[in-house]
């Protein structure tokens, strides 16, 4: 059932197309017959006309890539924020048009994390900046403006931790109880750094107004050891999984283009 309703769909839709290249070719008839019959000295000029006119045609076919400022926000943080009472997250990204494929981008934003575990409990607090290259390997037709993409970028994050409360792990927990440190203890001053590369897609959906989705995968490259206790988690770069160096994260944004001026393709 099927197969025969697929082809006859396929019949349709051909014969659909067949009858629009008809009628296309059958407008185009009246004015080749005006040129062959023209035999005075108007032949000349109306094949200048003529040409003129496919000149004119054809340039109006040229789609022009729109360059400018895309700005927006992860609405992601945004909803886990407002879901999680132990998160707190706040991120701009933007991206600048280069070429056809390239874009210069760029992410910064904040975040508050609490670690609460059996052996401990951690405030985190600090702020990142990525910036890297985006490269669309979607090919528009006409005048779309989509991205299927795969992003570099270089990350960077500034945070302190506060140590509110730990348990001493020992061996020998039946003679001995286990040592708590309900003192507050705070680690400044601490950076990391990471690589990060990322695939998504970005639709514009209302002129110059665009939703996209991503994942991450980070690399994390160095960091600040606070001493005592390593981090378990940076901000911009997410948890750092027992301190393999990997994290991982999405993204949901949403952006508006400033439109600055355009170029053919």
């Amino acid at each position: 059932m099927k197969p025969t309703l697929l082809y006859r769909t396929s019949l349709i839709v051909f014969f659909l197309v067949a009858s629009i290249n008809i009628q296309a070719q059958n407008d185009s008839i009246p004015e080749i017959n005006k040129t062959v019959k023209t035999v005075d000295s108007s032949k000349t000029k109306k094949v200048k006309e003529s040409k003129d006119a496919v000149i004119t045609t054809n340039d109006s076919t040229k789609i022009k890539l729109k360059y400018g400022l895309r700005v927006g926000a992860d609405f992601s943080k945004l909803l886990r924020s407002a879901l999680d009472d132990d998160y707190q997250g706040f991120e701009i990204n933007g991206d600048f048009r280069l070429s056809k494929h390239l874009y210069a981008a760029a992410e910064i934003g904040t975040e508050e994390k609490n670690t609460i575990t059996d052996y401990m409990d951690i405030s985190t607090t600090g702020a990142y900046l990525k910036a890297g290259v985006d490269y669309n390997m979607y090919d528009n037709w006409l005048d779309m403006d989509n991205m299927i993409f795969a992003g570099f970028r270089v990350g960077g994050s500034a945070f302190s931790h506060d140590l509110n409360e730990a348990t001493i792990y020992t061996t020998n927990q039946y003679w001995t109880p286990q040592l708590t440190l309900t003192d507050k203890l705070e680690f400044n001053d601490l950076t990391a750094f990471w690589a990060e590369v990322q695939l998504g897609i970005k639709a514009e959906v209302l002129k110059n107004l665009y939703m996209g989705l991503n994942v991450q995968l980070r690399f994390l490259v160095t960091d600040t050891d606070p001493g005592n206790f390593e981090n378990v988690y940076i901000p911009g770069f997410g948890k750092t999984y027992d301190s393999n160096g990997i994290g991982a994260g999405y993204g949901y944004t949403i952006a508006y283009r400033i439109p600055l001026f355009s170029k053919y393709k």
